[in-house]
């Protein structure tokens, strides 16, 4: 498979993808979408317009992708790197299973993965302008 950048999403035919729900922060599902092995869970969120910020556009030097994963799928994933766990600790809401979605590579066992979004995020690089995704 070809190296992936970030934010390059395609869409899986319908009813072969990964299952990846998004819940609001009251824990209200937002919406369920399809993925390919090795999208990541911020460019998934840009592609389906799932209000997830990812300021830094996936460059680990924010903390706005930050989201809740399910216990169950949270354990299936590789430890966060020292730059991660760097920005983690500035996320809003910070649990014990945090991650930020730019980090978060979709695979078949984390198929039914749900992704909570925070009530808030911090930011220090913008001033509540919403950045444009490219």
């Amino acid at each position: 498979m070809a190296r992936r950048h970030h934010g390059d999403v395609t869409r899986p035919a319908p009813g072969t993808g990964i299952k990846l729900h998004f819940k609001d922060s009251k824990g209200n599902l937002v919406k369920t979408i399809e993925a390919n092995e090795g999208d990541d869970i911020l460019s998934l969120a840009h592609e389906h317009d799932i209000d997830l910020e990812g300021a830094c556009e996936g460059s680990v030097a924010c903390s706005t992708c930050h989201v809740v994963l399910s216990p169950e799928h949270y354990d299936l994933l590789p430890e966060p790197s020292d730059d991660e766990n760097d920005m983690l600790d500035m996320a809003f809401g910070l649990t014990d299973t945090s991650r930020l979605g730019c980090q978060v590579q979709l695979t078949r066992e984390l198929d039914g993965m749900t992704a909570t979004l925070p009530s808030a995020t911090r930011n220090m690089f913008v001033d509540g302008k919403k950045p444009t995704h490219h």
